[in-house]
């Protein structure tokens, strides 16, 4: 079995092809598993709510800005303007 990225018993990085961890001696016999090797990686359980999780993160509505569309069609314009009027210099 090959030694997980991180050990889970102290969080250390474990070199590849490493018999143990450097830093706290864990092995094979006293703590790695092919589950270890995804324990201590935070992922969410397999019944994650993305939907929930928006919601609870970011509330309950998306916000848009409103108005802001005619600013850049001013820009838009006044770049045009400028462009041809250097053209016809």
């Amino acid at each position: 079995m090959t030694p997980p990225d991180i050990c889970p018993g102290c969080g250390a990085e474990i070199p590849p092809g490493a018999n143990a961890c450097p830093e706290c001696g864990a092995d094979e016999k006293t703590g790695w598993s092919e589950k270890a090797r995804y324990d201590n990686l935070d992922l969410p359980d397999g019944n994650f709510d993305y939907e929930d999780y928006v919601k609870r993160e970011f509330g309950g509505e998306r916000i848009v800005p409103r108005g802001v569309h005619w600013f850049w069609w001013i820009v838009t314009i006044l770049v045009v303007v400028g462009l041809v009027g250097l053209w016809l210099l």
